[in-house]
């Protein structure tokens, strides 16, 4: 018997019933709390978010908003922006992730965008760029420590683009230890938390910047992820919440 597939547009109007995919057993938790204020906010801008459901289960989303708007460091004015695509587990090669992604693509045109970027990461946490690649998406550009920028443009408008002052924007957080965040990802406040407990284990005062507007995460994040970035004595440690143990260990290394 073939999968009853069935992709649910989420909105203002639904979103508190729906979720965001993420956290979705958390619903009480912080960062779960955190998103959904984030959302309410956010859906006003553009903000579209996407759920596949296989016979009755959530297996997939995708989260994108225009590119005037996104929680990215990335100048893509006039393009969508994608800020996660997941599929998980038995799900996964299916043809679910292409399936969300046409969606986008068709919002896109829908919405006279001129195309569809999205940051990707060769590590984790961020999807890679080769269902991007495979779908017919072209690689623009990358940045520091593993990002890439992928794009499928519908017309001959200027490709978006990654900035180039890293250095710059690590500099700007000073010395010490720094977590950089916002509340776009539900397991932030999760990972802020671990930041700040290994900092107070190593006697270190731990800064917390919180960034509340897009503008914000496209002009001062030190890394093109936008919303989640460790920072010590002007150098990027990780761009996503870690363990504690292993967040321990790559601060102790950059310490010496």
């Amino acid at each position: 018997m073939s999968d009853e597939v069935e992709i649910i547009s989420v909105d203002a109007s639904n979103v508190e019933k729906e979720g965001f995919f993420c956290r979705k057993s958390k619903r009480k938790s912080p960062g779960y709390k955190q998103k959904l204020q984030w959302l309410q906010q956010r859906f006003a801008e553009g903000m579209r978010i996407k759920i596949l459901h296989e016979n009755g289960r959530s297996v997939g989303f995708i989260e994108y908003v225009p590119g005037e708007f996104a929680w990215r460091a990335v100048n893509a004015a006039e393009y969508m922006v994608v800020h996660c695509i997941w599929v998980v587990g038995r799900a996964k090669e299916k043809g679910y992730g292409t399936r969300l992604l046409n969606e986008c693509l068709d919002d896109a045109r829908d919405s006279g965008k001129r195309g569809v970027a999205m940051v990707t990461s060769r590590r984790h946490w961020l999807a890679g760029s080769e269902l991007f690649l495979r779908d017919g998406f072209e690689l623009v550009g990358q940045a520091p420590p593993c990002f890439e920028l992928v794009v499928e443009s519908f017309d001959d408008a200027p490709m978006p683009s990654f900035p180039q002052d890293w250095d710059r924007r690590l500099a700007g957080y000073g010395s010490g230890l720094t977590v950089v965040h916002a509340d776009q990802c539900p397991y932030n406040e999760y990972g802020v938390q671990i930041v700040e407990d290994v900092g107070r284990q190593r006697g270190l005062d731990t800064r917390v910047v919180k960034l509340t507007s897009s503008q914000e995460a496209r002009e001062r994040a030190p890394s093109a992820y936008g919303i989640f970035n460790v920072v010590y004595d002007g150098e990027l440690i990780t761009y996503h919440y870690e363990a504690e143990k292993t967040l321990a260990r790559l601060l102790d290394a950059q310490i010496g």
